[in-house]
């Protein structure tokens, strides 16, 4: 038997909700784009913000990325949520007039906690990360499903409506990652970008609601009370921002760095990079060496040239150019070539801390690991690796290719040493030694007995060569330093490096042998 038209019941809660027209799609793709685009701007930004007070390792970056990541999860789950029970029209611009002013708030959150939370270790830099990141970064991710929700009027296009939407997202973040990394960070200060943004947003949200109130009537909900307590913390977070301490003097494409001069030495200056002491100068004495691990290289390059004989040096990792003035002065006619990744930095260097370059000292900006492979075969006496991210070897220059690289460069008897920051359990500075040995018959270690005995963090300086090093002439020379530290050679060494991994291209962890046990 057949039914009728009359037996068939519709249930209410199967038919789609009748809703008021969808946003433009014009309007709709430019709030998907703008939104998504902002929270990789400020994912790259942060990671900016919070590398003064605890570095930019891998641990950083992987802090960002993750937050990030959560905060978006966060921020979609909630808006779909609330796009569900509420009128998404009546949301949208508070998002995003919310997530300006969070976008303000966060730079002297960050600065002022960042004092508070200053390190490396792992609860600090999460929370640091969350504050940078967190609070924008869900109320932006908020707007994706807000606006999918408004452009759902017919079910039949929904495969297409989210398709094309979450496209546009990507697009916009995949947009903002590359401007901000290629074109806004090295145009301006991260400050300058975080307001801007903190800015657009806002009077986006404010322009949107203003649309959405002649349109249909729903723009930024409440009474003036709310709408004046936003205008009221939007400016709290802008004054905030301008009084915020700011540890940077310049903010280069790679650093936060600062100069500052000595209070005990009128003509003494250090150089800080991401709030860490990176670099001494004495701007009226360039032979003297203020750290430790500077006396110590000094001391090798006095031992394989004495004073007045002219080398061929190449040093990778440019910093204050302490090492670089220091054998030109030592011995004129020196070739100095430094190869230093921060073109800026070389600028700062040039006017505050009295660098002169010019045919006995020039500088090549550009990565370490690329330059050295243009330099010829047996072409330099000495080569000096200091090359840091905040405290940490870049991997890439820590490997047995590197060392292979540095090897055929130097000339027959030439000498190679490399600055290495360690802590202990001292598994970085063992593999170190492992992997430079693997490309260098004589490996020798320079470091107070201390350190050597896994009691403290320090530098510890590699010194290797394809030919017997003058230990007995060493040791003496390192008798004249300030404090004198240990020589390991041979068995002693043996014995410390044990059965420590060789870093190569394919595998070299160096943040996690760097991670205190």
């Amino acid at each position: 038997m057949s039914s009728s038209s009359s037996d068939v019941v519709v249930d209410p809660a199967s038919v789609a909700p009748a809703t008021t027209r969808a946003l433009p799609n014009g309007l709709a793709a430019f709030l998907v784009f703008l939104s998504s685009g902002a929270v990789l701007v400020l994912e790259t930004v942060s990671l900016r913000l919070v590398g003064p007070y605890v570095g930019v390792t891998l641990q950083v970056t992987s802090s960002v990325i993750g937050i990030a990541l959560a905060a978006i999860a966060y921020g979609a789950w909630t808006g779909g949520w609330l796009a569900d029970r509420r009128d998404p029209r009546g949301l949208l611009a508070p998002a995003l007039v919310l997530a300006g002013i969070a976008s303000a708030v966060t730079l002297p959150v960050v600065r002022y906690a960042g004092e508070v939370l200053r390190g490396g270790a792992v609860s600090g830099i999460l929370l640091l990360t969350a504050l940078a990141v967190f609070v924008p970064a869900a109320l932006l991710a908020a707007v994706t499903p807000l606006v999918v929700k408004l452009q759902l009027a017919d079910l039949r296009r929904t495969g297409q409506v989210v398709g094309r939407l979450s496209g546009i997202g990507t697009l916009g973040g995949i947009t903002a990652t590359l401007v901000t990394g290629f074109v806004l960070v090295a145009a301006l200060p991260s400050t300058v970008i975080l307001i801007a943004l903190a800015v657009l947003l806002g009077v986006t949200g404010l322009v949107l609601g203003a649309y959405l109130r002649r349109r249909e009537g729903a723009g930024l909900p409440g009474p003036a009370r709310t709408k004046a307590a936003l205008a009221v913390l939007g400016l709290v977070g802008a004054g905030l921002s301008a009084v915020a301490p700011n540890p940077c003097d310049v903010e280069t494409a790679y650093h936060c760095a600062r100069v500052e001069t000595d209070p005990s030495r009128s003509t003494g200056r250090t150089l800080y990079l991401n709030s860490a002491q990176h670099s001494y100068v004495d701007l009226a004495d360039p032979t003297h060496l203020e750290y430790a691990y500077t006396q110590w290289i000094g001391a090798v390059a006095d031992v394989l040239a004495p004073t007045g004989r002219r080398l061929d040096a190449l040093h990778l990792g440019g910093g204050g150019f302490t090492m670089p003035r220091y054998l030109t002065a030592t011995r004129p006619g020196t070739d100095n070539l430094v190869f230093e990744i921060d073109g800026e930095l070389v600028d700062l260097d040039r006017r505050q801390l009295g660098v002169r370059t010019g045919p006995q000292l020039r500088a090549e900006v550009g990565d370490a690991r690329i330059l050295v492979g243009g330099e010829s075969t047996d072409s330099r006496d000495f080569v000096v690796g200091d090359a840091f991210g905040h405290l940490v070897v870049p991997w890439h220059l820590a490997t047995r290719e590197m060392a292979a690289e540095v090897s055929r460069v130097l000339r027959p008897g030439g000498v190679y040493v490399q600055n290495v920051i360690d802590y202990p359990p001292d598994r970085f500075i063992r593999a170190e030694l492992a992997t430079v040995a693997a490309e260098f018959r004589t490996v020798a270690l320079i470091a107070p007995a201390g350190a050597i005995a896994g009691e403290q963090g320090s530098n510890f300086l590699i010194v290797a060569s394809d030919a017997p090093l003058p230990l007995d002439a060493l040791r003496r020379r390192l008798g004249t330093v300030d404090a004198p530290p240990d020589l390991l050679v041979e068995g002693q060494l043996a014995g410390f490096v044990g059965d420590a991994l060789v870093l190569t291209d394919d595998y070299a962890p160096v943040d996690q042998l760097l991670a205190t046990a």
